[in-house]
């Protein structure tokens, strides 16, 4: 069975399941009512509550509240999972050796306990990314404006990594900052902060946020900094796999 899952499951069913889960490399997801508890590069604890568990063959171990992206709590890969029995109680517990963390769930009350024997292979291929606008950039200066001039890609300063570094036709320095969603306030920040950095070694720095769009309050930032914008949708056609980001958050 590639899935088998448990409404209210007995303590036996949990730890039936969880072994079951573990020892053929399935994802393992729990809807619970439990207890968190963190103790590491600092200690946290979180009080009982219905929660999402998530716990992946890589040792991922995931802790989502009924709100918000993030996890509340989390481990990362290659760290190592147990289900143990501790006076009447039953605790998931996650260990990461370096540093030295550990994550600790009480399961409170379980309402649904599941493993899923996941196939996939594929990696994500992300058409239309920001490497790629660089890339198109790099290869047609010509969209960012006449006599612009591509140096490098990904040039590493103290506060960051620059997109694309270039000359305009004056010989003046000019930061590309690619975003192919519509540009906030970070991405102003992020540019200016880059600029400034750059500053400290060239006398003539110029800042370019290219992007579909801008919000208004980005708008009215570049303006204030002295900034520029320049309107660039991300690619859509097909193009090699090589510079893709590999997720979306990327």
């Amino acid at each position: 069975m590639k899935v088998e899952a448990k409404l209210n499951p007995s303590r036996d069913d949990i730890v039936d399941l969880f072994s079951k889960g573990l020892s053929t490399e399935a994802i393992v997801t729990i809807f619970a009512h439990c207890r968190v508890f963190y103790d590491g590069r600092a200690k946290s604890e979180l009080g009982p509550g219905d929660r999402v568990i998530i716990i992946k063959p890589d040792g991922s171990f995931l802790i989502h509240q009924k709100e918000k992206r993030e996890p509340v709590n989390w481990q990362p890969p290659g760290s190592s999972v147990s289900l143990d029995v501790r006076e009447d109680k039953l605790i998931l517990r996650s260990v990461r050796r370096k540093p030295k963390e550990i994550l600790e769930v009480e399961l409170i009350d379980v309402y649904l306990f599941s493993y899923f024997q996941a196939e996939d292979y594929e990696a994500l291929a992300l058409v239309g990314s920001e490497a790629e606008m660089a890339d198109l950039v790099f290869k047609n200066p010509e969209l960012i404006e006449e006599g612009f001039k591509p140096i490098s890609k990904e040039k590493s300063i103290r506060h960051g990594i620059v997109d694309l570094l270039g000359k305009d036709k004056d010989g003046n320095i000019v930061i590309l900052e690619f975003k192919r969603r519509r540009a906030d306030l970070h991405a102003v920040s992020q540019l200016k902060r880059y600029v400034e950095t750059m500053r400290e070694e060239y006398e003539k720095v110029r800042g370019i946020l290219v992007a579909p769009s801008l919000t208004s309050g980005a708008r009215k930032l570049l303006k204030k900094e002295g900034l520029e914008f320049k309107k660039l949708n991300p690619p859509k056609q097909e193009k090699s796999r090589k510079g893709r980001q590999k997720t979306l958050f990327d």
